[in-house]
């Protein structure tokens, strides 16, 4: 999966953010817990920023395990049956039309990996966290609308298997607040190094180390929610060099400070 294109459930315990244009409305989900049902009332696209896990039945009454990889884009048609539940989700983005128009697609998909909706959902993300006068969200709307007016029944092949990311995932976890290196994640999959470069790209849209970094930033943003620690214990409890590295990344990748970010949170 990820087709967890859920309308807003019980508060959680960061705010879904929503902005508007036009037609167009991008929401912003948290990484966190989730259960849900519902027959989807429009039609809505899907962007999964991270791995996820959890059991789900999407257009059938077949309920079944899911195992999703990150920079998964999905669509759910109107009047798709929808039932998603993960103990841990993940951020994800979604992009409605608020017109009562409907989305092109009468199937829906998950985990497609498309190097366009990649580059979009990433400039709606940082634009849901800290907007800019340069924001075009009505454009970027419209072109990852076009993203899925493909080929419906295409899927993404790769080499790295939904099992292989979720040991992956839990030997990241267990050693984030330290350094990481390729050769002992291709080591921990029995693969040589330049091969689970390869699969990780292809299965991803993107390298192992750029997804180790996305990965440190979501547990700085959960600890920042969660906790009051300082942001120099935060970033070194994450495997920042130092609090000034984190901030650098985090304005790189977000176009916000932790300060910031943690200020409208």
């Amino acid at each position: 999966m990820n087709s967890r294109n859920r309308p807003p459930l019980s508060p959680a315990a960061q705010t879904i953010r929503r902005i508007e244009a036009g037609p167009w409305a991008i929401e912003l989900l948290p990484g966190a817990a989730y259960a849900t049902r519902y027959v989807a009332s429009q039609s809505a696209i899907g962007f999964a920023f991270d791995s996820q896990r959890g059991v789900h039945a999407i257009g059938s009454d077949r309920v079944r395990p899911f195992d999703a990889l990150p920079n998964g884009l999905a669509f759910v048609p109107v009047g798709c049956d929808v039932l998603s539940e993960s103990p841990s989700g993940g951020e994800y983005l979604r992009v409605i039309r608020t017109d009562g128009a409907a989305l092109v697609g009468d199937r829906e998909f998950s985990n497609r990996l498309d190097p366009q909706a990649i580059e979009l959902a990433l400039q709606m993300r940082r634009a849901s966290l800290q907007a800019s006068v340069d924001d075009d969200i009505e454009a970027w709307a419209l072109a990852m609308a076009e993203r899925v007016q493909g080929d419906l029944s295409f899927e993404h092949l790769h080499c790295l298997t939904g099992n292989r990311m979720r040991l992956l995932d839990e030997f990241i976890d267990a050693g984030l607040d330290g350094p990481l290196s390729i050769k002992a994640m291709a080591e921990l999959l029995e693969l040589s190094e330049g091969y689970f470069m390869r699969a990780f790209k292809q299965a991803t849209g993107k390298s192992p180390h750029s997804y180790l970094i996305d990965r440190r930033l979501a547990k700085a943003r959960a600890q920042m929610r969660d906790s009051a620690a300082s942001l120099a214990q935060i970033a070194l409890a994450c495997g920042f060099n130092s609090q000034a590295h984190m901030t650098t990344v985090f304005r790189q990748r977000l176009g916000v400070s932790p300060a910031q970010l943690r200020k409208i949170s």
